[in-house]
C-alpha cells in the first residue's frame, strides 16, 4: 500500500521540463538532422512524442520517433513476473549511424536504460546513444547517467515516483511521490 506524499510537477511543470530537454537536445546535437527519438515503453513513448512535437515547433523539422519494448533484454525478468509479456517494438527508421535518444519517465537503478541500450544495438550501430529522462530519482545499481534530466528528485527506496501521462492515465500530466508502507 502507498500513501500520497507530494505532487512534484503539475502538467505545466512537465511541459516546461520537456521543453527544456528539447532545447538541450537541439543544442547538444548541433540541430536535429541526425537525431531520432525512441520512447521506452510505456510512458517513455508519449514523452518522446511530446519532445518531438516541441522540437518541430522550435526547428520546423519532425524528428523520427519510435518505441521499444525492452522486456526480453531485462536482466531481472524473473523477478518482475513469471508471465511477463513482450510487446512489439516499432522503429520505422534505421538507427545505424544516427544519434539515438532514448526517452523514459523515471531513471532509478539504471537497469531499464541498460536493457534499452542493448535493444537498440540489436537493431544496428548508432553513432551515439543519449538518454532523456523526466525524473532522475537516484539509487543507481549500474554506472548509467542521463544526458537530459527534467528534474532530479532525491528519494528513499521506500518511496515511489508516479508519472501520470495520457493516454495511459486518465488524468492530466503530473509527477507524484508516494510513500510505500
Amino acid at each position: 500500500m502507498a500513501n500520497f506524499k507530494a505532487r512534484i510537477l503539475d502538467s505545466a511543470g512537465v511541459t516546461r521540463a520537456l521543453t527544456r530537454i528539447s532545447h538541450e537536445i537541439i543544442e547538444r546535437n548541433d540541430g536535429v538532422d541526425n537525431v531520432c527519438l525512441i520512447g521506452i515503453r510505456r510512458r517513455g513513448v508519449p514523452l518522446a512524442q511530446m519532445i518531438a512535437d516541441t522540437i518541430e515547433q522550435i526547428e520546423g523539422i519532425r524528428v523520427p520517433v519510435g518505441e521499444i519494448d525492452i522486456t526480453r533484454y531485462r536482466d531481472d525478468l524473473t523477478t518482475i513476473s513469471e508471465g511477463a509479456t513482450v510487446n512489439s517494438t516499432s522503429i520505422p527508421f534505421p538507427v545505424t549511424e544516427r544519434n539515438v535518444i532514448l526517452v523514459d519517465d523515471v531513471l532509478y537503478t539504471g537497469r531499464t536504460a541498460r536493457a534499452a541500450i542493448e535493444a537498440v544495438f540489436s537493431l544496428g550501430r548508432p553513432e551515439r546513444i543519449q538518454l532523456a529522462i523526466l525524473i532522475d530519482r537516484g539509487h543507481r545499481e549500474l554506472p548509467i547517467r542521463a544526458d537530459y534530466v527534467g528534474k532530479n528528485v532525491p528519494t528513499s527506496r521506500q518511496e515511489l515516483i508516479a508519472v501520470r501521462v495520457p493516454p495511459y492515465d486518465s488524468e492530466s500530466m503530473s509527477v507524484e511521490i508516494w510513500q510505500l508502507s
